[in-house]
């Protein structure tokens, strides 16, 4: 007797089976997807570039990007040259000095904060990390990986970091070299830490230390306002951004830059005749093709004009948010917009992030007025909201040091 082959995703996850219809399997991914992304207003991956010619073109092999960006392995299948125009570009958009800095292309943002922290650890192993409560939850993740003494500091209401105790935690454990995680665009608000104050309480304190900045969502948006930069003057020491979010990389993938001469120097490896400077050993070469793509086909201008639309949306939704009862807010470079919480089958509908008694949606490139008038429709038609969109500070998972050492 013979049997049809399996067409039906979740049977088809059994391996086992002796005859599965790959196709047919791959169409309902394909489908499922399809049909989220019409409600899928929550969570920030810009959906309006196509990347299926690099896809269709560098899709048959692998690029492995093995080692050092400025590398190059023999005989290999990469994509460095193009690793190093991407690194290139957002440095320079930073302004971040030629003479001193160094990145390459991350499997995403924790990858990147990872670099960035491991780097500054090694060179202040004494060093107490500080982070707000609003940081992203990689931040507690790796510190405790690279084993880092780390405090939370408490954030504003808006998501902003508290810097009057920033100061005081800092002050606190006078020997200590500090550390300072700041974020540019908080997971729930997309709030901005102010990095001129940080580094300004930095300078004053005798030990020493490091700026990092996760800028996963808004650090390009930013530093194409000129709002975020790494001149000399910044005081910051490194970055990491996303590929995945506002160039809507169809894979996770990211950027990190740090100062050349803080960042770690690694060995020639015989095997691969590369040095190996990086987290990943192996990295993904097509990403780094897929970020050249965005970066080439729109230039700055045409991500400036990304930017424009997609705040300009933003100021849409609030309006019509609050004209329907939904107290709605968002910070003026934000591509998010703050909500009180809506009933369940709204925010299952709509792929809505929550944090206890707010939500928000991302008017990330891409998103239509269209959708933002369907959402609203279902909020109308739920019952009326009874909170005001004020955030709460998220509460920490890494313990906090009692006492200065």
């Amino acid at each position: 007797m013979t049997t049809s082959p399996v067409t039906d995703l979740t049977t088809a996850a059994d391996l086992s089976r002796v005859e599965i219809d790959v196709p047919a399997v791959l169409q309902q991914l394909v489908d499922q997807a399809d049909a989220a992304a019409a409600t899928s207003i929550g969570f920030p991956g810009a959906v309006d570039l196509d990347h299926s010619e690099i896809v269709a073109r560098l899709g048959r092999r692998l690029w492995n990007n093995i080692g050092d960006p400025a590398t190059d392995p023999g005989g290999a299948a990469h994509t460095k040259t193009l690793e190093r125009a991407v690194v290139a570009w957002v440095a320079e958009t930073l302004a971040m000095p030629a003479d001193d800095r160094w990145g390459y292309v991350t499997s995403g943002g924790t990858e990147g904060n990872l670099a960035a922290l491991h780097a500054a650890h090694r060179r202040h192993p004494r060093a107490v990390v500080y982070h707000s409560t609003a940081a992203h939850y990689s931040i507690p993740k790796i510190l405790d990986i690279i084993g880092a003494r780390a405090v939370a500091v408490r954030a504003r209401s808006d998501g902003e970091m508290d810097y009057t105790h920033l100061a005081a935690q800092i002050r606190r454990r006078p020997t200590r070299p500090a550390i300072v995680v700041a974020t540019a665009g908080t997971t729930m608000t997309e709030a901005v830490d102010d990095t001129t104050q940080i580094s300004t309480i930095l300078a004053s304190h005798t030990p020493g230390g490091h700026l990092h900045v996760d800028a996963a969502l808004s650090g390009i948006p930013l530093a194409l306002d000129g709002r975020l930069h790494l001149d000399t003057t910044s005081g910051i020491d490194s970055i990491a951004v996303s590929g995945h979010k506002f160039f809507g990389v169809p894979t996770p993938c990211g950027v990190v830059l740090i100062r050349n001469h803080i960042r770690t120097h690694g060995s020639h490896i015989i095997y691969t005749d590369t040095l190996d400077t990086t987290i990943s050993g192996s990295r993904c070469g097509l990403a780094a093709a897929l970020l050249w793509h965005a970066i080439a086909t729109y230039g700055r201008e045409g991500h400036r004009w990304r930017i424009s639309e997609s705040r300009r949306l933003a100021a849409y939704t609030v309006d019509r948010l609050t004209t329907a009862g939904w107290p709605a807010w968002r910070h003026p470079h934000a591509f998010t917009v703050v909500l009180p919480t809506p009933p369940e089958p709204v925010r299952q509908k709509w792929l809505l992030a929550t944090d206890g008694d707010i939500s928000h949606v991302i008017c990330m490139p891409g998103v239509t007025r269209r959708q933002i008038d369907a959402f609203v429709a279902d909020l109308t038609a739920a019952t009326a909201p009874t909170l005001i969109p004020r955030p709460r500070a998220h509460t920490a998972s890494v313990s906090k040091e009692g006492e200065p050492r």
